[in-house]
């Protein structure tokens, strides 16, 4: 009886995984469970405010809700988010087992990279403003507008087959308990960037909100041309003349002159969150809403090399530099954020509505100056610079409704979403030091070294997904919770780049190429020296693209208990999909591109078995066959500059999708409520797995391309302990009601690429077969896997009465692959190390009015980024950079 008991609660937490849009009134409430120790009768994990949905559970059982999951979860509620202190819930997740976070922003699982990782809203898919993933980067949700997350790293069929290390699902905030409003604001600093020296450039009025007002709008003139999609050069349809007037009608000066600020300010951001719920006849009615603002500024300073290749040095191989520059970066961001949901409980039934956005701007400006080898024999001293303007908005309105009939339930889902990207007036100048005539740095615009560029980007993504699952609960001997359901998915994409160039049509004279920036390209010396903009690579670029991806989905699954203790949810998917990436050539340009088509429909079996052999232990064993598509700025043959890495990408179109074999097995022993060890190993086989390869490329230029490896294994192991320990026996009023946390999780992960001496791979240079051995190694780890990934968290809280949380968190990766290496050059690695942070939260009463105050201390080591290049006792530098110590102070007022 005391299973059947516990089948019945894990049956409900089952349910909601098997429709993932119900995690968004569920999950968040599981901070508010009403449970009693081991051993007491009756455990109540109704969810607060539901209506009479109660379900008491008899017998000696944890009621943890990782426990009663079908399937291997992660649950970060907002106890947990809360006590991180994270902005963003980016920074949450790398406190969980198994997950790594990159550059910030993107969560690796298991050492897999992001393409591995589904991230979902409410349930619902989200699209990118990032050109580069499809994954969406999750720097982008503030931890105001998050109740809970949910990560599922064992799959499941009600999920979408695109499955490789798990799913991210994030809740919104839904229906609150009791009326709040809540308002915060932190100042934050870091030691590299706040008073130090940084650069920046003039931009419009407005940047400092994070709108442009205006003025990076391109000309009228301009903008008709481009929009002919013909080559803007010397011979096409347009003049001199006119590439002449192009060019005098940008804002050259206050989008290109770079500025030293000696004193860049702090940080700053504020936050407004309310919520209430009342009753409007039967139907209980929510509202809560979020606004947010934030102000950051981030100064990196390092080194910036490329490799000439192997050469010998003393009569070994090693790696000298091609290129050797010192950098100073500054960026300015600015996030607006905007949540409002609507939600409605009647009896058993319940609506939500969720409108959310997001509109975040990174305004930059870098410096770098250096050696570069343009010539053979030959360096040449550099100094270049770069400005740009970068902003990503999302919006998505959403509505899930859950209705429940008896035993039956209906699930219907449906969500738009529409994400932009607008970068206008990315600039970049090189000077080159003349020692001959000028003994200066000189920009004559031609030679080698010495140029001035402007690009102008942008992409549209729509998103509309939609689904229905039905669920039916019923007892033929045994309990049974059937589920089926469709889902259909659809991404549209529109992405353009157009790349110019200042271009002299008869050369500059001296001393007008020693002028700075801003007076070299004003309106006299555009018309006067007749100064052209012209279209770089208008005859083989592809200038834009279209992009869709459609996928119609069904499933159906079985959650039944086998025998007592004994657990079976087994359930298969089917997926339709046509996937297409058409490149846009520019009309009369001549030349080809290659489009992309993929159309595969797959089935994806997944099943887990539970074996609940004790009170407090069990053992799950869960496989699964799952699918990665290739991305579409994978497929897409348009160069991309990524400023994170002063790299450039090329898509490659003839790539395939990856499919997955996936094996765990996990035992898992509850101590009490909420405390747990967990112990884990598991497998995975991929084909065709898509890893990114570098090469070089005009004049030593480092560009980053990608193939599909023959295959890959990947084997692993997690361990997680979360354990309190209280503290009153130490005596003292002060440690009476305080107990020690102590949550700390581990993750090996071991890869290998497979490369037999038949197989064949797509070089991304000349898109043509290759041997899989020019591209790939035998044995070689999957790019982006560290082997180890350590997350530990050790504090000290109140149990009861006013918060009081004091928390150290200590978080370490191993070094990951970043790309193969260029013919035939080690692999580019990132190491990123040891990362210390100190989290204080207090909260307080003055005057009658409750406060919440935070500190926070970010990488307390001070630990650097590095990714390089070594063989033997020589060493290339791809980017390095100093991160510094950052220092976060916040109040927040509870009304």
């Amino acid at each position: 009886m005391k299973m059947r008991a516990s089948l019945t609660a894990s049956l409900m937490l089952g349910t909601i995984l098997a429709s993932p849009a119900a995690y968004a009134q569920t999950v968040n409430e599981t901070e508010s469970l009403d449970v009693e120790r081991p051993g007491e009768e009756a455990v109540d994990i109704s969810a607060p405010g539901s209506s009479g949905n109660m379900i008491v559970v008899r017998g000696q059982f944890i009621p943890d809700p990782v426990r009663a999951t079908a399937e291997v979860v992660s649950v970060l509620g907002e106890a947990e988010i809360a006590r991180t202190a994270d902005g963003d819930i980016a920074g949450s997740l790398q406190r969980v087992t198994g997950l790594s976070v990159v550059g910030g922003r993107f969560v690796f699982v298991r050492g897999l990279g992001e393409r591995y990782s589904l991230a979902l809203l409410n349930g619902l898919p989200l699209p990118s403003p990032e050109p580069l993933r499809r994954v969406v980067p999750l720097d982008l949700f503030p931890t105001s507008v998050i109740a809970s997350t949910v990560v599922q790293k064992s799959y499941s069929a009600n999920y979408p087959g695109e499955f490789g290390g798990g799913v991210i699902n994030l809740t919104t905030k839904a229906t609150p308990d009791e009326p709040f409003l809540k308002f915060s604001t932190s100042l934050s600093g870091d030691s590299e960037t706040t008073g130090k020296l940084g650069y920046t450039y003039d931009g419009s009025d407005t940047d400092i909100i994070g709108y442009d007002s205006g003025l990076r709008d391109i000309p009228a003139g301009l903008a008709q041309a481009i929009s002919q999609n013909i080559p803007i050069s010397v011979g096409t349809e347009f003049s001199s003349q006119d590439l002449q007037n192009f060019a005098a009608s940008l804002n050259n000066a206050e989008t290109n002159l770079i500025q030293r600020n000696t004193d860049i300010p702090a940080n700053f951001s504020a936050e407004l969150t309310g919520g209430t719920s009342f009753y409007m006849g039967d139907a209980n009615i929510g509202v809560v809403a979020t606004a947010g603002f934030e102000n950051s500024w981030r100064t990196r300073g390092g080194v910036q090399q490329t490799s000439q290749g192997i050469v010998s040095i003393d009569g070994n191989p090693g790696l000298l530099p091609d290129q050797n520059f010192n950098f100073v970066t500054t960026e300015n961001r600015i996030v607006v954020n905007g949540l409002l949901g609507l939600s409605a409980e009647i009896g058993e039934h319940k609506l939500r509505f969720t409108n959310l956005y997001i509109h975040d701007t990174s305004k930059e400006a870098s410096i770098k100056a250096g050696i570069d080898a343009i010539n053979v024999d030959e360096e040449t001293l550099l100094n270049q610079g770069r400005t740009s303007w970068f902003e990503r908005q999302l919006f998505t309105s959403q509505f899930v409704g859950e209705f429940q009939f008896g035993d039956f339930s209906l699930d219907l889902r449906g969500a738009y979403a529409n994400s932009k990207r607008n970068a206008p007036y990315q600039r970049s100048y090189s000077y080159a030091f003349d020692d001959l005539i000028a003994n200066d740095f000189v920009n004559d615009l031609t030679s080698p070294g010495e140029s001035a560029r402007v690009q102008f980007s942008n992409l549209n993504d729509d998103v509309y997904g939609g689904g229905i699952d039905f669920g039916y609960e019923t007892d033929i001997g045994i309990p049974l919770n059937l589920s089926a359901g469709y889902a259909y998915y659809l991404n549209d994409r529109q992405a353009e780049r157009r790349d110019f160039r200042f271009v002299p049509a008869n050369g500059l004279p001296n001393p007008i190429d020693q002028e700075r920036i801003d007076f070299l390209l004003s309106d006299y010396n555009v018309l006067t020296h007749e100064i052209e903009l012209r279209e770089v690579a208008a005859q083989s670029s592809v200038p834009a693209y279209d992009a869709k991806l459609e996928i119609h989905a069904g499933y159906g699954q079985v959650d039944a208990e086998l025998a007592d203790g004994l657990r079976l949810n087994l359930g298969v998917r089917y997926e339709d999909a046509d996937q297409s990436v058409t490149p846009i050539l520019l009309t009369g340009a001549g030349g080809a591109a290659v489009p992309s088509g993929i159309s595969n429909d797959y089935w994806l079996p997944a099943g887990t078995l539970t074996w609940n052999f004790a009170d407090d232990m069990q053992f799950r064993f869960a496989a699964s066959k799952t699918i990665a598509r290739p991305q579409f700025r994978e497929l897409a043959p348009q160069q991309f500059l990524d400023l994170d890495t002063d790299r450039t990408f090329i898509g490659n179109p003839l790539l395939t999708d990856s499919e997955l074999v996936n094996i765990e097995g996990r035992f898992e022993y509850y101590l009490g409520v909420g405390e747990r060890i967990t112990l884990a190993g598991f497998y995975k086989d991929i084909e065709n797995p898509i890893e990114n390869v570098a090469f070089v490329q005009g004049g030593g230029t480092l560009f980053t391309g990608f193939s599909n490896a023959p295959s890959a294994t990947l084997v692993g192991a997690e361990m997680e302990l979360v354990k309190y320990f209280p503290l009153h026996d130490l005596g003292g009023s002060f440690f009476e009601d305080r107990r020690l946390l102590l949550a700390a999780n581990y993750t090996y992960t071991k890869s290998e690429i497979k490369v037999g001496a038949d197989d064949v791979a797509i070089s991304p240079v000349t898109l043509l077969p290759t041997a899989a051995s020019n591209l790939f190694d035998d044995g070689d780890r999957l790019t982006g896997q560290s082997t180890h990934v350590a997350n530990l968290q050790f504090g000290m809280e109140r149990e009861e009465g006013a918060l009081s949380q004091q928390t150290v968190l200590l978080t370490y990766n191993s070094p990951r692959v970043t790309a193969r290496g260029p013919q035939d050059q080690p692999d580019l690695v990132e190491k990123t190390g040891w990362r210390l942070d100190l989290v204080l939260r207090e909260e307080m009463n003055i005057a009658g009015q409750d406060f919440e105050l935070k500190f926070e201390a970010r990488n307390v080591l001070g630990t650097d980024y590095r990714e390089s290049q070594t063989l033997g006792d020589t060493q290339i530098l791809n980017n390095a950079y100093a991160v510094g110590t950052r220092f976060s102070m916040s109040i927040g007022l509870n009304f």
